[in-house]
């Protein structure tokens, strides 16, 4: 015989699959970051990290969404970058 819910909600639960498993205690913020630079792009995502820096503790990654650049004159002028920046939450 099939068990019910009986209309009990369980959106929440974890599947069965998932059951007994040890999570980690760490818990991850992700936060989404617009950076530029004159020199490249790597030099904005540099830039992105230090910025986080100043006020988020520990840091963990930093994933590049998107890239583009400013164009003056048929040159780029300015790097820009669009950044998800993984850190420990305490």
């Amino acid at each position: 015989m099939a068990a019910t819910n009986l209309g009990r909600d369980t959106s929440h639960e974890l599947p069965l699959a998932f059951a007994g498993v040890v999570m980690s205690k760490n818990i991850v913020k992700v936060i989404e970051i617009l950076a530029e630079s004159p020199q490249s792009w790597e030099d904005a995502a540099s830039k992105a990290v230090a910025a986080a820096q100043k006020s988020l503790r520990d840091v963990r990654s930093v994933y590049i969404k998107d890239l583009s650049a400013e164009v003056e004159n048929g040159k780029i002028v300015n790097y820009r970058i669009t950044a998800k920046l993984s850190f420990k939450l305490e």
